[in-house]
């Protein structure tokens, strides 16, 4: 038999997908969206189950996103997310950390309380930047890029005060929504009074709130007016 040398002639191995390389990205990218948005972690199996990958697949990609400092594994086994998420946090909210960190540090002092910016992620409540007063013979202080969920606690309903109402809501986030603040106690922290001041979503381009946490209930009063300044101030500085 002759042979046409012409003929375009068959691999005998199979030739790699382009899509491969963006397939695992994207799997990594679901993992790691999965596990951020569970605060109680996620376990290896359900990696694998969410994932539709083998156990040993889904331990190579978390331990990726661990070595990216994106994740970590607890002594519990479960993976929960790392610090290295609020670097990506505060590049995508460059502007508005540049126009908040001054004005929480200068009203932090002048309240003489522990301030903070808290955005919406999912349907989680995060502390984008915390900033504790300088002076003072104590404050309560909280840890940046801690989550909790939005039905809770005055920073979560102001959060979601900043958004178009909608039928069947909270009537806490309706309240905040009216009168321009909320307020709760013990929601998130036993013992702990919170104050939250909405801010404008069209300026600041995402949900958010300023957030003041105290254990003295006359502050968390005293400091409404004081903390719908700040958040006014805010809004000019991006306008």
């Amino acid at each position: 038999m002759i042979k046409n040398v012409n003929e375009p002639t068959i691999a005998s191995t199979p030739v790699a997908s382009r899509t491969s390389g963006s397939q695992t990205l994207a799997r990594g990218l679901e993992v790691l969206r999965l596990v951020a948005s569970t605060p109680a972690g996620v376990g290896i199996n359900e990696v694998a189950e969410h994932a539709g990958i083998h156990r040993t697949g889904a331990y190579r990609l978390l331990n990726t996103l661990c070595d990216a400092q994106l994740l970590h594994r607890g002594a519990d086994g479960r993976y929960r997310g790392a610090a290295g998420l609020l670097s990506l946090s505060a590049s995508a909210y460059h502007s508005l950390l540049a126009a908040a960190e001054p004005l929480l540090r200068r009203y932090a002092d002048e309240l003489g309380a522990t301030l903070a910016l808290i955005v919406r992620e999912g349907n989680e409540a995060i502390a984008l930047r915390v900033m504790a007063p300088t002076s003072g013979v104590y404050h309560v202080s909280f840890t940046e890029a801690s989550r909790h969920p939005l039905g809770l606690g005055a920073a979560g309903h102001a959060v979601l005060a900043s958004e178009p109402a909608h039928p069947g809501e909270d009537p806490r986030v309706s309240s905040a929504r009216t009168n321009g603040y909320a307020q709760t106690f013990g929601e998130v922290e036993p013992d702990m009074h919170g104050l939250a001041v909405p801010l404008n979503r069209d300026i600041c381009q995402v949900s958010a709130c300023l957030n003041l946490i105290t254990v003295r209930s006359e502050q968390a009063t005293s400091a409404i007016d004081v903390l719908q300044r700040a958040a006014r101030e805010l809004e000019s500085a991006l306008r």
